[in-house]
């Protein structure tokens, strides 16, 4: 029996699987990291602690292997994007990343746009200029750190750096540098109009690879400390999530609830108009279009503060006092508003079961904000699949039902982007062909929740959420 390692370098822990060539799981590993926040607005981590945590976990997951090292075959990535890491001609780490999540780049969003032009931008990388991609924040380094600019030989996104400390090579793979906004999309190469234009050197932007290509093998000092074999092969990776649930077909799209809300679905063709979407490559060869909310990203708060929620909900109906609006961090999709931040529609009457209702709500009415821009662009959304921690609570899945208006799926076992990347390395280290092949040999799925709301009602209530966040925004 072969198997390959699967690695999810996440926001608040990397995850580590390890999968043999039939799909089953044989192993699991979680190491968690620390956000660094010294002002408001400000998300970073110490990249050394992604490194570290990385290896720790695959030393246990491999110490607890009953197996024969050599058996373990490959290793693939997946994780958090747009994050930022600036490394010299030595390849040392030059200051902390930035993550995906950092809002300190609206200025330099608009200097983007000044620069470049929306619409140029739109045709070029495909995306409009947003807090969270890294292009700003490599402008925000350039501006308010000149002298640790001028150091930087090369960036690199998350997982593509911890890659690199396991194998010494310096790459990024096209589904990750398509949130970079440097990426010219349509032709697959770093866009030099764009840098020559905000003068952002090109020798900057690393090498780009297919993400299911063989970057090659471990480092010997690595597979010495892990007790991996140097003969493990190493595949890029990519942003697994929708191959994991077999987001592969049009009609069918991911739901995930964590520390962003994200909604994504498979499409062939560009729709016309891009501006409240993210677009990313995917790892298969097609188009995914992602709606990333932020009203997820406080969802820690919600739980410090509303703790048990799900319990005290159940006799709550539907908006039942007049919908509350909880925006705790500003929004991306599809308002692109970092500043956006309010509870609205409070009264006496509430009581604290209103309020958890309401965060549940308001995280889910934003995600259906992306399912009506999608069926504006013509998508039909009939079945979501859910992951994360939206999909743990059988209330928030049927919550989710109602309000997307769509069969809601949640997996028998889920192990998210982790298995993604897996499936990356079985596609090349043991023999698979296809993406889909890896896809259907492991994807099951419980029983369906059902709309049980009247449609007719809930696109009064989604109107009204739109009309309330749109006013918010305008205040």
């Amino acid at each position: 029996m072969e198997y390959v390692i699967g690695v999810d370098l996440g926001t608040s822990t990397v995850k580590i699987i390890l999968v043999n060539q039939r799909g089953e799981l044989c192993g699991e590993v979680s190491k968690p990291f620390s956000i660094i926040e010294p002002h408001s607005g400000y998300s970073e981590q110490d990249p050394a602690e992604w490194a570290d945590k990385t290896k720790e976990a695959i030393k246990e997951l491999v110490g607890h292997f009953p197996g024969k090292a050599s058996q373990i075959k490959g290793v693939s990535f997946s994780g958090q994007m747009h994050g930022l890491v600036l490394l010299n001609g030595k390849g040392e780490v030059l200051r902390n990343a930035i993550l995906w999540n950092d809002t300190r780049t609206t200025e330099q969003c608009r200097l983007i746009n000044d620069k470049i032009g929306k619409e140029r931008l739109l045709e070029i990388a495909k995306n409009p200029a947003l807090e969270g991609f890294t292009l700003p924040k490599l402008l925000w380094v350039k501006e308010y750190e000149k002298e640790l600019f001028e150091k930087a030989a090369v960036f690199l996104l998350p997982k593509d750096y911890v890659r690199y400390t396991m194998t010494g090579r310096l790459h990024s793979e096209y589904s990750d540098a398509a949130g970079t906004l440097l990426l010219d999309v349509r032709h697959q190469t770093w866009s030099g109009e764009i840098c020559r234009k905000l003068g952002i050197p090109e020798s900057l932007c690393p090498d780009l690879i297919e993400p299911g290509a063989c970057v090659g093998g471990l480092r010997p000092e690595f597979a010495a400390e892990t007790g991996l074999s140097p003969e493990v092969k190493v595949f890029a990776g990519a942003d697994n999530a929708c191959g994991r649930v077999a987001i592969l077909k049009e009609g069918t799209a991911l739901c995930s609830i964590g520390t962003s809300g994200l909604f994504s679905h498979m499409n062939q063709t560009v729709y016309k108009s891009l501006w409240q979407y993210s677009f990313l490559n995917h790892a298969a060869p097609m188009l995914l279009f992602v709606g990333v909310t932020l009203s997820a990203g406080r969802i820690h708060w919600y739980k410090m503060y509303l703790r048990h929620a799900f319990a005290i909900i159940t006799d709550i109906a539907i908006a039942w006092a007049g919908l509350l609006l909880p925006l705790l961090s500003g929004e991306r999709t599809p308002h692109a508003d970092a500043d956006i931040a309010s509870f609205i529609g409070m009264d006496s009457a509430h009581t604290r079961a209103d309020f958890v209702r309401a965060v549940i709500e308001g995280i889910t009415f934003s995600l259906h904000e992306s399912i009506e821009q999608s069926a504006a662009g013509g998508k039909d959304i009939s079945r979501v699949i859910s992951i994360g921690g939206g999909a743990k609570s059988n209330q928030w899945l049927q919550i989710q039902a109602d309000i997307f208006n769509a069969d809601i799926i949640r997996l028998t076992s889920e192990q998210g982007p982790a298995y993604g990347a897996a499936m990356i390395a079985a596609s090349g280290a043991a023999g698979f062909r296809r993406l889909r092949l890896v896809q259907t040999d492991s994807f099951s799925s419980k029983k369906p929740f059902r709309p049980a709301v009247n449609t007719a009602d809930n696109t009064k209530l989604s109107f009204k959420f739109t009309e309330m966040s749109t006013g918010t925004r305008k205040r």
